[in-house]
């Protein structure tokens, strides 16, 4: 026999049998890989008889020296994995174990180069004993090979009469016997793959399959036996199954919030109907699938345009779905318990994304899940009915009514308010149903507004232009309508002139008799003073001054308040006018409002008071009547004190005068006037009601900030209230010294024997000396009150007006300015 060549495969010919006398020629490495190969033929072909394994063993050897090459690329490790599988799916996990095991000693001792080849031969050796039902053993012998193991499928030539002992196989008939076992190979694999295709599109619906089943434990589809299937196709299984997982929990959402409507609301059932109709459409998609996964895959997909499903085309096919599945699924975490603007706005904050197509879906979403909110909206700006039976829109009633009804009947719910509701559109839209409920309840007024066709315009989400259009002629016309109802129907311009007038004190005519004729009564304690009466005499000033001409209904509704008195207070403490303005004017003239206008009220009052008191003492001390007194002709030490107390008294009347003059002037023009015409300018640019709240409060707010009322000026406030009381103390005062003195006067003058007679008896027999030492010591008493107020008066001023340049209002520096405008205060006492 002829000795063989060497191959490609890099064993040398085939070897004789191995036997202890030819192991004796072969050096230790190839003793070795023999062993290996032995042991691989006996592990595969596990024959019955000993004396088997020399021929398959011969026969292994003749196939690794012959030149047959397969037609696919040489991959050891994937030929290797291949083995394994069919090694596994055959049951026996074990020899798999043991082929790896085996073939790491034959990679690690080196004597194999083509190892590869190897492994090739003997999977198609398997791979034909397992064809061959009706073959016992793995290799079987056939005589007609000269004792060697014929190879199903393939033609076995006779050998050469020469007896040259070598084995000549087609290489032909190979070649169509391995692509034969490959197709059937690639059929098994298509017909595998099919059915993890159909038990995926069964997880897509939640359903378990043959294949795939839900692991409650992993919370998530896995496979029933994921070691028979290879890692990659492991992989594709488990993404394309996050789809059916993602489907259960969707599902699971809709099914359980069906029966619920009150804790949802409108939106979470639009909600729930938009996910109804995705699912529908993913419904639709899941029957083409199916239809599609029944059509056989070819082996060699990509091979034909066929209309068939494979893992990879259901990857294209279910990558879009996915998406949109996993967009929902978000969405039902996110919203849970939710509902409302509130919801709105979750579903809203998914959709902020580049990803067009997510746009486009999530826009989709919104528009059907915010049509309720926005048909609410509708209802609220055109017909002022508030449609929200649970409580999910974001303006709310509080079942407020009357003068309530505007600033307290209806308010924004921040937590319903979807961020694609700008706030301040949001503002416009109570407004405006706050307006038309206004009318109603509060004017009267029930055909003040009309639905115009320019409102039929739909209005969605996304479509904000067309909101904020609605809404704009919707609030225009309304509050166009409020205002020409507030200032022509209910004449809101004059009431707030007859406030002016009467709480402000700006009819000076009407002041002056109110204060002549109720201030003898005031004097009294105000527990023995009767409304009754002060009523009476109010109506006497207007009667007695140019009030009388003003509108009847404004009058009437000017009355006496008397506050809350404690023991020891006089009338002047607790005399105060009310205003009553009815509605709908008690919406601006609210009673906060009208508390502001007290406290204003007493103030001003307190001020005229004073004014009055400084009025009636320079009546009492005109020059013409103290120069004629007698006390002017006596010599020594009576004319002199007389002389001292009456310009001292004189001296402190033109000091307290000039600050009450310039204070009084201050107020009535710098604070009163000024910001009664900035009211009215800003009344004349109001466009809406809260615009004539604002400007009313602000008119407000600036006279008592200005008055020094506000809580910032409570220091300069009670320094303000002492000199108060030091003037109304010298008031007192200068009446006593001038009553006493004008008492002497007139006891001095009398002619009367009886007066005289008493006189003098009165004065122990001294006369008129007696008198002239009793007017001594009187006017020394009253010199050294007026001394006392001085001396309180002077620091009560100066510290009144170092506290003016710490005010926060920059006016209060005229007042200042004209109290010290010859700096005389600032000369008398330096101030840093």
């Amino acid at each position: 026999m002829k000795h063989d060549r060497p191959n490609q495969s890099g064993l040398a010919r085939p070897p004789p049998p191995l036997d202890a006398a030819a192991s004796d020629h072969h050096h230790h490495q190839s003793r070795t890989t023999a062993d290996l190969v032995r042991d691989l033929v006996v592990r595969i072909s596990n024959p019955s008889r000993p004396s088997d394994i020399e021929r398959i063993l011969r026969y292994a050897s003749r196939m690794l020296s012959s030149g047959i090459t397969p037609s696919i690329s040489p991959d050891e490790s994937a030929m290797a994995e291949s083995i394994k599988r069919s090694l596994v799916r055959s049951g026996r996990s074990s020899d798999a174990l043991s082929f790896a095991d085996l073939l790491s000693k034959l990679s690690s001792s080196g004597g194999l180069r083509n190892r590869w080849a190897l492994l090739y031969l003997l999977k198609s050796i398997s791979d034909d004993h397992a064809s061959s039902a009706d073959t016992p053993p793995l290799l079987p012998i056939s005589a007609a090979s000269g004792g060697l193991p014929a190879i199903n499928g393939l033609k076995t030539l006779d050998p050469r009469s020469d007896g040259g002992g070598v084995l000549m196989v087609s290489k032909y008939s190979e070649r169509e016997v391995d692509l034969r076992d490959f197709e059937d190979s690639a059929r098994q694999e298509a017909e595998l793959e099919r059915l993890l295709v159909r038990d995926v599109l069964h997880a897509c619906q939640g359903i378990d399959g043959r294949l795939i089943k839900f692991d409650a434990a992993l919370d998530g589809y896995a496979l029933v036996d994921p070691s028979k299937f290879p890692r990659d196709r492991r992989i594709m299984v488990f993404k394309l199954c996050e789809l059916g997982w993602l489907f259960r929990k969707v599902r699971h959402y809709v099914s359980s919030i069906a029966g619920f409507p009150d804790a949802i609301g409108t939106v979470g059932q639009a909600f729930r109907g938009a996910l109804n109709g995705e699912l529908s459409d993913y419904y639709k998609l899941l029957t083409v699938l199916d239809a599609q996964s029944r059509s056989p895959i070819p082996p060699s997909e990509g091979s034909d345009g066929g209309d068939y499903l494979s893992l990879r085309r259901l990857a294209v096919w279910l990558a879009e779905p996915t998406v949109r599945m996993r967009l929902m699924a978000a969405l039902v975490d996110c919203c849970g318990a939710m509902k409302g603007g509130a919801m709105a706005g979750a579903i809203h904050a998914h959709a902020s994304r580049g990803d067009p197509l997510v746009i486009d879906f999530m826009s989709r979403l919104l528009r059907v899940s915010c049509s309720p909110l926005y048909e609410a909206v509708r209802a609220w700006v055109l017909e002022g009915e508030l449609r929200d039976p649970f409580g999910e829109f974001f303006v709310v009633s509080t079942a407020s009514a009357g003068s309530l009804l505007w600033r307290e009947g209806y308010r924004l719910q921040p937590s319903m308010l979807p961020p694609f509701i700008p706030r301040d559109l949001a503002h416009r839209i109570l407004r405006t149903g706050k307006s038309i409920n206004f009318l109603r309840a509060c004017c009267d007024d029930q055909d003040g507004y009309t639905v115009t066709a320019s409102e039929d315009v739909s209005i969605g989400y996304g479509e904000t232009a067309a909101l904020e259009k609605l809404v704009s002629e919707a609030s225009e016309r309304i509050d166009r309508r409020v205002l020409d109802v507030m200032y022509g129907r209910y004449q809101f311009k004059d009431h707030c002139l007859a406030i002016k007038r009467y709480l402000l004190l700006g009819q000076g005519d009407f002041v002056q008799y109110l204060m002549d004729v109720v201030g003898p009564r005031l004097s009294e304690p105000a527990g023995k003073i009767s409304s009754f009466e002060l009523s009476g005499l109010l109506e006497t000033a207007v009667r007695a001054s140019n009030a009388q001409y003003d509108d009847r209904d404004m009058l009437d509704r000017l009355k006496v308040k008397m506050m809350k008195h404690d023991e020891g207070d006089r009338g002047w403490d607790v005399f105060s006018l009310e205003y009553d303005a009815c509605a709908p004017l008690d919406t601006v003239f609210s009673a906060s409002a009208m508390e502001r206008y007290l406290k204003v009220f007493n103030f001003l009052w307190k001020l005229r008071r004073v004014e009055h008191s400084l009025t009636a003492v320079w009546k009492t001390m005109k020059p013409n009547r103290i120069v004629s007194h007698q006390f002017t002709k006596q010599d020594g030490d009576l004319r002199t004190r007389f002389t001292s107390v009456s310009r001292r008294c004189q001296v402190l009347w033109d000091e307290m005068n000039h600050f009450v003059t310039n204070l009084q002037y201050y107020i009535m023009f710098e604070v009163l006037e000024v910001s009664w015409s900035r009211f009215l300018d800003e009344m004349e640019t109001a466009k809406d009601l809260d615009d004539l709240l604002s400007a009313h409060d602000k008119y407000l707010d600036s006279i008592v900030e200005k008055s020094l009322l506000g809580e910032r000026s409570k220091g300069i406030r009670r320094s303000l209230l002492v000199l108060f009381e030091l003037v109304l103390r010298f008031g007192s005062v200068a009446d006593r010294l001038f009553e006493g003195i004008y008492e002497l006067q007139q006891r001095g003058r009398t002619k009367s024997s009886r007066l005289k007679r008493l006189v003098d008896d009165g004065a122990g027999g001294g006369g008129r000396k007696e008198l002239m030492r009793r007017g001594g010591e009187f006017l020394s008493k009253m010199g050294a009150e007026l001394d006392l107020i001085a001396n309180e008066y002077s620091p009560s001023l100066d510290g009144f007006i170092s506290l003016l340049p710490l005010q926060p209002h920059v006016d209060l520096k005229f007042l200042l300015f004209r109290l010290d405008f010859t700096e005389y205060y600032d000369r008398l006492h330096p101030r840093t």
